[in-house]
């Protein structure tokens, strides 16, 4: 199952926190925006934002975190780019894809579409994990975090 990732932004009455889709590619995360949406309007007044991803699984025992933080952007839409995005979440097979939600929600093609691209300029991470199962058995360096 892939992992979410929660956005953080910055607005006058205080931050605000979104889940999001995204996809790391050219030494950044891209998530999903909308010319209109409220994380796009809060990052063009205030780029300042960060990004966590956390894994966990309560059955293992692992509770890992990876959180990042820089000055996003707001890009165009790229439709080959948010189509590889598409396609962590909803699977290689386009034709399964839910046809509603593509028109609605995800509008691929939709000129108002934007990225918001975040190149981090600094990472953090923890590893909390408990592991109920022991270390070796639960997870090991270079274990993919999805």
């Amino acid at each position: 199952m892939p992992l979410m990732a929660n956005l953080a932004t910055m607005c006058a009455e205080g931050p605000r926190n979104a889940p999001v889709w995204f996809i790391w590619e050219d030494d950044a995360i891209w998530m999903l925006g909308d010319r209109d949406g409220s994380s796009v309007r809060r990052l063009e007044q205030d780029p300042r934002c960060a990004v966590e991803i956390v894994r966990f699984d309560r059955g293992k025992g692992i509770l890992l975190h990876l959180g990042m933080r820089g000055t996003a952007t707001v890009e165009p839409m790229r439709p080959e780019l948010f189509g590889r995005l598409l396609e962590k979440y909803l699977g290689a097979d386009r034709s399964k894809w839910n046809s509603w939600f593509i028109g609605n929600i995800a509008r691929i093609d939709d000129p108002s579409g934007r990225l918001i691209r975040l190149e981090p300029q600094s990472f953090y991470t923890n590893n909390v994990s408990y592991f109920w199962t022991g270390p070796d058995l639960a997870w090991s360096p270079g274990m993919p975090l999805s």
